[in-house]
């Protein structure tokens, strides 16, 4: 369905009824001479000392049918390509640019506190000579406040649809820095309780957060060359632009660098986690190794005396009994005391 749609031009939003009559009207806008406002809607009027520039019509979908997005197709020429990727979603993020338009595909990443989870979305934006279209697949996908920055900024709006592009580009990547806040945070909270003495950690606890880590670095990773075809592609965004997708693709890299590093060191902290576990292991094993053989001894000798032969010499003695008794106590003290002395009791 439509959720927003309007024509933003000399620095101004401009209500519009449907996307088609959206398109004629920044058309309109595009079409009047350099020297004033001839030919430009009634809306227009009071922006005599706006900033002109490139005007378009911004319609953002969610979750559209089939019959919508297939007349967004109609109302802006979308080459078939980025119809097929409008209607099937799913796409990893990249660029693909055609004549006169392209498509870029974003994963979005939320955060939740409750479980610690992160969950995607995708959002996948269209852009043209005088147009974009945004196509919102999934509840984690919200821009809130992208066109009211837009909005708030006529020195950027003037910029065309790229301006469009820039304000969707550095939100999504905005909420990858706090995302990777929170990863951060969380890979602290494990790392402290991993080495903490006396605490035990439960090994899924790491698994999940490397999931999640892994999840959320199949969102970032992939951006990072398509922000870069940007950069070097003035048929999608204009050199007077290069200075904001910069600075998103700073942003980027450094949430990339990060999450990657997470990684890395969850799988660090599972290891050591597991080699401390082995050595934990490893002192039990002894421990019952030990007592183990403190008790064979009682046993292998109450075994002998226990066979009933009958010429046995020392239980025809009367000092056989207590003999036996403090045989089994001076080689059990002996055993206890290397046993003790060697770190195994």
């Amino acid at each position: 369905m439509i959720v927003d749609q309007a024509v933003y031009a000399d620095g101004v939003r401009h209500p519009c009824s449907t996307p088609a009559e959206g398109l004629a009207m920044a058309q309109r806008f595009n079409a009047r001479p350099e020297g004033g406002h001839g030919g430009a809607p009634a809306e227009a009027s009071g922006a005599e000392q706006s900033p002109r520039g490139r005007a378009f019509v911004w319609v953002g979908l969610f979750d559209p049918s089939e019959a919508e997005v297939k007349r967004m197709a109609q109302v802006f020429d979308l080459h078939p390509l980025a119809t097929e990727d409008l209607l099937t979603g799913r796409q990893r993020p990249k660029l693909d640019v055609f004549d006169d338009s392209a498509l870029v595909v974003f994963r979005t990443l939320r955060y939740y506190d409750a479980n610690s989870d992160v969950e995607t979305g995708e959002v996948m934006l269209g852009i043209g000579p005088d147009w974009v279209l945004t196509v919102r697949h999934g509840p984690h996908t919200r821009l809130t406040g992208v066109r009211q920055r837009l909005e708030s900024r006529p020195d950027l709006m003037v910029q065309g649809p790229a301006s469009a592009l820039f304000v969707v580009a550095d939100h999504i990547v905005d909420r990858y820095t706090e995302v990777d806040a929170e990863l951060q945070r969380d890979l602290t909270e494990i790392e402290e309780a991993t080495f903490a003495v006396g605490t035990r950690i439960d090994v899924e606890e790491i698994y999940r957060l490397k999931r999640e880590i892994l999840e959320a670095r199949g969102a970032v990773q992939p951006l990072a060359e398509p922000l870069r075809h940007l950069l070097g592609d003035e048929r999608v965004v204009p050199r007077s632009m290069d200075a904001y997708f910069s600075d998103v693709q700073d942003h980027l890299l450094r949430a990339e660098e990060h999450v990657s590093s997470y990684d890395q060191s969850l799988t660090d902290i599972l290891q050591a986690h597991l080699a401390m576990v082995a050595v934990q292991q490893g002192d039990d094993t002894r421990k019952i190794s030990a007592w183990a053989a403190l008790a064979a001894v009682p046993t292998l000798i109450a075994g002998i005396y226990g066979m009933n032969f009958e010429f046995m010499p020392e239980l025809d003695e009367r000092w056989g009994y207590p003999a036996v008794l403090t045989l089994i106590f001076t080689i059990c003290a002996f055993l206890w005391w290397r046993f003790r002395r060697s770190g195994w009791l």
